[in-house]
């Protein structure tokens, strides 16, 4: 049985109303009129080409079977999913080419999602091959720190788990579980992977104002992926956003997994105060039993605040 997240957002109309209407009104002037007809969306979700659990055809064809109008497969620092399925898109869904960006921002590691783009950019592809030679720099960091907490061979573990994969944190906490090192992947990253742990290694990632440009150069839209999990406070967060909008930066994700319903409204104030798109997705993974599915439904936000009708 699928597990489905159609969030709807239909409450949120009262809540934008409260800002500018001048404001707004030249936000819908510039951005254009949504179809009359609802889109089921989902503009974050992950293959086992990188981190997640179905291949890019597994998740393309439930997306299809779910009903969903478009989706993007936006695995971490790679299109290789997405190159593989995006010519045999079954009937009834459009796919838009995604990646999700690793960049970071002073210390803080950001992810940035990339939409819309053109997948045979040249500078894209430099950005990617860049990314990959940091991971795997990264996943031998990794293995090194774990190997001082009793945790040997961890990165040819890790590798065997990703099986070809883009190589991520995920792929040791498997490994991590299979060795009987923790009991569960939650456990692994409370430990030893997560923020602030062992093997949260952010430094090497290209800076966010590079891989901002190198989307938009890819003809793309750059959204900056799920604001609150990097656990900011307000301050930081706004500074965050700021350095987003300078350097020409899109969208907000405003929606992603299952949110709380008091995040969604902060986060698309947020959107409207700095003039960007808002863009929604499950960050599907893997079917858990309290995860969020494929899908979210965009009944009730206000015609041209969402990336999709850009694309």
């Amino acid at each position: 049985m699928f597990l489905f997240a159609n969030v709807s957002a239909r409450y949120l109309s009262a809540y934008v109303r409260q800002f500018s209407p001048t404001r707004l009104r030249d936000r819908l002037l510039t951005c254009g009129q949504r179809s009359v007809e609802t889109a089921l969306i989902d503009f974050h979700t992950h293959s086992t080409a990188s981190d997640g659990a179905l291949t890019p055809s597994e998740l393309v064809n439930r997306a299809a079977a779910a009903g969903i109008n478009t989706v993007a497969l936006t695995d971490h620092d790679t299109i290789a999913g997405f190159v593989s399925v995006a010519h045999s898109v079954p009937s009834g869904v459009r796919l838009v080419s995604g990646v999700e960006l690793s960049c970071q921002w002073g210390r803080v590691g950001i992810h940035v999602v990339g939409l819309g783009f053109d997948p045979t950019s040249p500078v894209l592809l430099d950005h990617l091959d860049g990314l990959d030679a940091a991971r795997l720099r990264r996943a031998e960091m990794i293995a090194q720190r774990l190997s001082k907490k009793g945790m040997q061979e961890a990165l040819e573990g890790a590798m065997t788990v990703a099986a070809g994969a883009q190589i991520g944190r995920p792929h040791f906490a498997r490994w991590m579980v299979k060795k009987g090192y923790v009991q569960n992947e939650n456990d692994a990253f409370k430990r030893f992977l997560g923020n602030g742990k062992v093997g949260d290694i952010s430094t090497l990632w290209p800076d966010l104002g590079r891989t901002v440009e190198t989307i938009k150069s890819a003809g793309g839209l750059a959204v900056l992926a799920h604001p609150l999990k990097y656990r900011l406070t307000a301050t930081r967060l706004n500074a965050l956003c700021a350095a987003f909008v300078a350097a020409g930066g899109s969208a907000i994700e405003v929606i992603n997994g299952r949110p709380v319903t008091g995040d969604i409204k902060r986060l698309v104030g947020m959107a409207v105060e700095r003039d960007l798109l808002i863009s929604v997705g499950s960050d599907f993974h893997r079917d858990v039993e309290y995860g969020a599915g494929l899908g979210i439904d965009t009944e009730g936000f206000l015609p041209g605040l969402g990336v999709w009708e850009r694309l």
